[in-house]
């Protein structure tokens, strides 16, 4: 069953990358960064995730402190 479903969701993972190859352009400031919509989603959900993560970490050590 595992099996199963690992499959559909890397088939489902390789459907959203073929489907979002066009390259767009980013522009912050002076910068300018061309790279895949897939690959900017990817680096933006990481982004997130990581951000949450720390937002929680230190929400939790508070809590502890006091």
């Amino acid at each position: 069953m595992k099996l199963v479903l690992s499959l559909i969701m890397a088939g489902l993972v390789v459907l959203f990358i073929v489907q979002n190859v066009t390259v767009v352009e980013v522009r912050f400031l002076f910068w300018t960064l061309s790279m895949s919509r897939a690959l900017l989603m990817f680096f933006i959900l990481a982004i997130g995730i990581v951000i949450g993560w720390s937002i929680h970490g230190l929400l939790v050590s508070h809590r502890e402190i006091e």
